[in-house]
């Protein structure tokens, strides 16, 4: 008994006997210059991806014309949405191959990789011919394209939503990885605001005819400049730390399969869905499904519709780093459960205000959901990351990531507008996102506040040496205070 109990108090962090204090060489203090450059390329790469998210969003009823010409424009868009949600569907395959491969071989590498795919399959995408001219082969290639896009993403975000939080100081996490979803928007505003200027300069006929190839075109420079940067980066300091303990790793613990990962890591794995549910519905509804709601639901004209989503995303970009800078300091479980309510109260109505044939109405109803989502898009990607230690972190996450949105938020659009369809009811993407937030609000109050601390796994992160060393004071404080308290006689 004696021998036990001496054994149970040797695994606890006050216990005098055996004590273990954190040095300076413990503490990561993280190269500011690098750090910025990390940001930067992790948010390029979401941009990229993105971009042609938006690109796709904006011309969803263009490419319908071109590659389903023999069917009727809501069966267009339909089928468009279609091709959109299948490259969901093989994300979590690229996740499950790309999530290993980084936590094996670093998060810069595999980066790169995913960078160079996701150019070549938006590249690829403006080189298919049309329907009249090839026939069924065309939304054949176009499906193709999607897949290959769709598997390359799949260890896109995860990694990079990895990659920040890994590089950033415990106390800024929140702010650093809000810049992640900062490029989501900038990357959708670009395609966005590119398919607008040709919509606005170009005849609809000409634009039907080449016009729509121009964005899928640029794509092959961006993921080029894309893979430049990412190349010239260092791997994260977490990152490198795993490995100088990996063959030690090797020998006392072997590395766990797919499956038993899963297994080991379900309860997180469960937590990563709901969030991500919660985040991408609300994502998918308003960059997606919207601008096509807007032009062939609504009956607004297409540039109108297409000005007023890219004027919500501008507005939202400065709010997702208000929201990031802001869970730093108050925690991230708060202000991800805001958001969740407000779903739940607010989606009925800004459709009913979307819904009411006023242009004004059509921005306030827009600029509330955007509002209510920059309360995840600031949060999710220091939210994520944090539910995983370090030797599984991007499998885990690339993983748990594409499966909810392959399963959940890619198919937002394509679901929204087929029951739309069939039920003739306008407020079909109001309850959806309803009840994406109940979902949410309910994940949200599983989770532990993960604000300024350090990731699990890793050890804290800190920005100067002076902080590392006022840091070793305050848990040196600490440590002495429960040490008084343990031996006070009782």
């Amino acid at each position: 008994m004696t021998s036990n109990t001496t054994e149970k108090q040797k695994k606890h962090f006050w216990n005098k006997k055996k004590p273990k204090e954190l040095t300076v060489d413990d503490i990561t203090i993280v190269d500011n210059d690098m750090l910025k450059r990390a940001v930067g390329a992790a948010a390029l790469g979401n941009a990229m991806e993105w971009f042609d998210f938006g690109v796709f969003s904006y011309l969803a009823v263009t490419i319908g014309k071109v590659f389903f010409a023999d069917t009727s424009v809501a069966a267009q868009l339909i089928a468009t949405f279609g091709t959109f949600a299948a490259a969901f569907l093989v994300r979590p395959l690229g996740g499950m191959v790309f999530g290993p491969l980084g936590d094996r071989y670093g998060r810069q590498k595999i980066l790169a990789i995913t960078m160079i795919m996701m150019a070549i399959g938006t590249f690829c995408i403006g080189l298919i011919p049309s329907y009249n001219s090839i026939g069924i082969m065309a939304p054949i290639l176009l499906l193709a394209a999607r897949l290959l896009q769709g598997f390359s993403t799949g260890g896109e975000y995860g990694g990079a939503a990895t990659f920040i939080a890994e590089y950033s100081t415990d106390k800024r996490r929140g702010f650093m990885g809000s810049f992640l979803e900062f490029g989501t928007l900038g990357g959708y505003l670009l395609g966005a605001g590119l398919v607008t200027g040709l919509t606005s300069v170009m005849p609809a006929q000409t634009m039907l005819d080449w016009g729509w190839r121009i964005p899928f075109f640029i794509a092959a420079p961006l993921g080029l400049f894309g893979l430049y940067v990412r190349l010239k980066l260092e791997e994260t300091p977490a990152f490198q730390q795993h490995m100088e303990k990996q063959e030690a790793l090797e020998h006392s613990k072997p590395r766990l399969g797919l499956f038993q990962m899963m297994h080991k890591y379900r309860a997180q794995m469960l937590k990563c869905i709901g969030l991500v549910l919660l985040f991408n519905v609300s994502n998918y509804m308003l960059t997606s499904y919207m601008p096509s709601y807007l032009t062939g639901i609504l009956g607004l004209s297409e540039l109108s519709s297409l000005i007023l989503v890219m004027v919500v995303m501008f507005v939202m970009m400065p709010l997702t780093l208000f929201w990031g800078h802001w869970t730093d300091k108050v925690g991230r479980r708060p202000v991800i459960a805001g958001g969740a309510i407000g779903l739940i109260i607010l989606s009925v109505p800004c459709l009913m205000l979307i819904g009411s044939g006023s242009m004004w109405g059509v921005f306030f109803g827009l600029i509330i959901l955007g509002f209510v989502h920059t309360c995840f898009s600031g949060t999710m990607p220091a939210t994520l990351p944090a539910l995983f230690t370090t030797d599984i972190r991007y499998s885990a996450l690339a993983i748990g990531f594409n499966l909810s949105v392959s399963l959940f938020g890619g198919t937002t659009p394509l679901l929204t507008a087929w029951l739309v369809e069939k039920t003739h009811n306008l407020m079909i993407p109001a309850y959806y996102l309803m009840a994406a937030g109940v979902i949410g609000l309910i994940t949200v109050f599983t989770l532990r506040e993960t604000a300024r601390k350090p990731l699990r796994g890793s050890t804290p992160a800190v920005a100067t040496k002076a902080e590392a060393l006022n840091l070793i004071k305050k848990l040196q404080r600490r440590n002495k205070k429960t040490d008084a308290k343990n031996t006070t006689p009782q």
